[in-house]
């Protein structure tokens, strides 16, 4: 009995020393990711004396507020801000209804031709976007949607992620509770409508984080529509304030760290529902 209790004893030693060893790990590599922006925390509050120092420091000696105030009083990073979020906000909403309506037809309802259509839609994958920016330029440029927000969100909410994603899960939805549905007289859009959107709120959850985090980013193609100043989003407008003659890393570290607050808090609050539907189509799959 001895002996059998020491052994026990030194595999849960073991065991629990493993699982120190790998929370250090994983804590350190966190830490290793938070090192940038840390940096560019202190860089945003240096005064311009201590920005070129030889000796660097992690913690200014006098912090300053001076770069977000220059930021948010000499720029128009508030209407950028407003526009990105105006931009993101819509195209992620299209997405999620639309994409929706086309993963739901796909799964839930015959109509010939429906696996050739899912076939495109996976096969567009393959396709670069740089491919498609002159025709979507004429095609926008045709349509009179130059330097609109329509002619941003449109080509935007055409991806295949979306229903992809989303195709995963109607197809693992029960059929029982379907046909339970149709039985109590529910109609094909009530089905869609009242009964597996409310259940699918995880994966809807997180195409929207997936999407608004895309379109919040993109660069190459607001660029190419929006020709004002007032209308560009935060990518292009960063780049206007950083090509001045003068280089200022504060004043660049300040307007990235008021660009990359929105998206910080988003993610924040979707985080639950992100990881909840990774968990579950990891458990399906």
């Amino acid at each position: 009995m001895s002996t059998q209790a020491n052994g026990l004893r030194e595999r849960i030693q073991g065991a629990s020393l493993r699982t120190v060893g790998l929370y250090v790990g994983l804590y350190g590599a966190a830490a290793l990711f938070l090192v940038p922006y840390l940096w560019m925390i202190s860089l945003s509050l240096k005064p311009r004396s201590e920005m070129f120092s030889r000796v660097p420091h992690w913690i200014p000696s006098e912090p300053t507020l001076q770069w977000y105030q220059y930021v948010l009083s000499e720029s128009l990073i508030v209407q950028w801000t407003i526009n990105t979020f105006l931009i993101a906000g819509v195209t992620t909403l299209v997405v999620l209804l639309f994409d929706s309506l086309i993963a739901f037809s796909l799964t839930r309802l015959e109509w010939p031709g429906r696996n050739v259509v899912l076939s495109l839609i996976i096969a567009s994958f393959m396709v670069p976007a740089y491919v498609n920016i002159v025709p979507l330029y004429t095609l926008v440029s045709d349509l009179g949607l130059i330097s609109s927000y329509a002619g941003v969100i449109l080509p935007l909410t055409a991806g295949p992620l979306g229903v992809f994603l989303l195709v995963q899960f109607f197809r693992d939805f029960p059929d029982e509770l379907e046909e339970a549905a149709r039985l109590d007289g529910f109609s094909t859009f009530k089905i869609y409508s009242r009964l597996m959107l409310p259940m699918m709120k995880s994966p809807l959850t997180a195409l929207a984080l997936f999407t608004f985090v895309s379109s919040w980013n993109q660069f190459l193609w607001p660029l190419i529509v929006l020709q004002s100043e007032g209308s560009y989003t935060l990518p292009i407008g960063l780049v206007t304030l950083s090509s001045s003659q003068v280089f200022q890393p504060g004043l660049m570290m300040a307007a990235t760290l008021i660009a990359s607050l929105p998206l910080f808090v988003v993610f924040l609050l979707l985080q639950d529902y992100l990881i909840n539907a990774i968990q579950v189509q990891g458990t399906k799959g």
